[in-house]
């Protein structure tokens, strides 16, 4: 980010302990007098730098709780073998089942909601009462193509980080702390400042609801603990793992309580998975991959074996840890897939991967309508290169690329109109061959 000038709403004993651009250069300008005038000459103190210097010790309000052992919390019973034969028993889906990746188009009106109920000109019921109203639409849109996993759109969120860090005890947020993501898009990253937890359900109110207006499975839809680290400011007096393990617990906590409340369904996004992997080969296992295996494991092995737990992953080329992915033990992972023209799906075959799988079938990140013949080519290839038969077709999911947000709703509906046109050719030529 740029400057602190601006952060008035910023608590003054974390406000003391940041620096952005423009601070750090005053502050690399006050040292290299320091350097310059020498011992006796140097300035002993500086407006540029903090006013009272702050140890790693004292960079939380609260001694850090201490890494806990998570062996026996990452382990999930029984094997993904068996529980996949428990959760076909329990959702029948057909051939290919289907869905989409979790965001419906941030519309507008969607926008307008959250603005004016940030602006006080609507009172918490009434922006909950226009949130329901847009679930209900998308809903009802959503069955009227025939998909077979159902979402609820994400209207509450902003950005899929920010909105849990605005949710759990230990993060901060700035007014103007913006960054570049990619393009024109900016993010604001939280800062993580102290020991995380969850302080009350975050996602379940809205989960329960969408679930009340359909007897299909919607999912319930968290941010993994991995990418909730890797796409925040982190704090610095504990390691990197200790924090993922935090967040980890309490994503875990939502996970069982989205369970308890009737979501039979719960994804669990690590989008930024990779974005800490080491360059360093040597380093990759022990540096990065052995907690933030466990972390995401830790999230959710709570959950019983007919609760499907899925995760989606984009922005990276995973061919490289292929087996770690498959580590992770989630019953269905989704792709990123379109735009490398479907070359993951040689590392999978390759690697015998075995979770089920969901490569998306079209780039979400084009305006392009892809049409029905093309994604039903798309289709075949995934069924030949991983040598998908009837029965294993319930162990290749059809669905976008990534979440939808960033889409308009015209070209939404079309797009995924046509996927599920095509997702029908293709289950019946499966039906005729059996």
């Amino acid at each position: 980010p740029v400057s602190l000038e601006a952060e008035t709403a910023l608590d003054e004993t974390l406000l003391k302990r940041l620096s952005f651009a423009t601070e750090k250069l005053d502050e690399l300008t006050t040292l290299a007098g320091q350097g310059t005038a020498g011992n006796n000459g140097g300035p002993s103190s500086s407006s540029a730098l903090k006013d009272t210097p702050v140890s790693s010790e004292q960079t939380s309000s609260t001694p850090p709780r201490q890494s806990q052992d998570t062996s026996d919390e990452c382990t999930r019973l029984p094997p993904r073998q068996e529980r996949s034969v428990i959760q076909q028993r329990r959702f029948t889906f057909p051939y290919l089942p289907a869905t989409t990746i979790g965001s419906f188009p941030q519309t507008a009106e969607v926008r307008e909601n959250r603005a004016r109920l940030r602006r006080g000109e609507i009172d918490r019921e009434t922006y909950e009462q226009n949130i329901q109203a847009m679930i209900r639409q998308i809903i009802a849109f959503q069955e009227s193509i025939g998909l077979d996993a159902l979402v609820y759109g994400e209207f509450e969120r902003n950005d899929m980080v920010e909105f849990f860090g605005e949710n759990l005890a230990g993060f901060a947020f700035t007014r103007n702390g913006w960054v570049q993501s990619y393009g024109t898009r900016c993010v604001k990253p939280p800062i993580i400042h102290d020991d995380v937890s969850r302080i009350q359900a975050m996602t379940v109110d809205l989960a329960v609801y969408a679930q009340s207006l359909t007897p299909k499975p919607v999912k319930g839809m968290l941010t993994g603990p991995v990418t909730i680290l890797n796409w925040s400011f982190p704090r610095e007096d504990i390691p990197h793992r200790d924090i993922a393990f935090q967040i980890g617990r309490a994503i875990r906590e939502e996970v069982l309580d989205l369970e308890q409340h009737g979501i039979s369904i719960i994804q669990i996004d690590e989008a930024a998975f990779k974005e800490k992997l080491p360059l360093r080969r040597a380093d990759r296992e022990t540096e990065y991959l052995d907690w933030a295996i466990r972390a995401f494991r830790l999230a959710h092995s709570g959950v019983r074996p007919e609760t499907q737990i899925h995760t989606h992953m984009c922005y990276s080329d995973f061919t490289g840890i292929i087996d770690e992915i498959d580590a992770l033990d989630a019953d269905v992972i989704s792709f990123e897939a379109s735009r490398s023209n479907l070359s993951i799906l040689d590392t999978l075959a390759e690697h015998e991967f075995k979770t089920a799988v969901g490569p998306g079938v079209y780039d979400i990140h084009s305006p392009r309508i892809p049409p029905r013949e093309e994604l039903e080519a798309v289709i075949r290839t995934m069924i030949e290169k991983l040598g998908i038969t009837t029965d294993t077709a319930h162990r290749l999911w059809i669905n976008p690329d990534c979440g939808l947000k960033t889409r308009g709703t015209a070209e939404t509906e079309e797009s995924l109109a046509n996927m599920m046109a095509a997702t029908r050719k293709i289950r019946s030529e499966l039906s005729c061959d059996n």
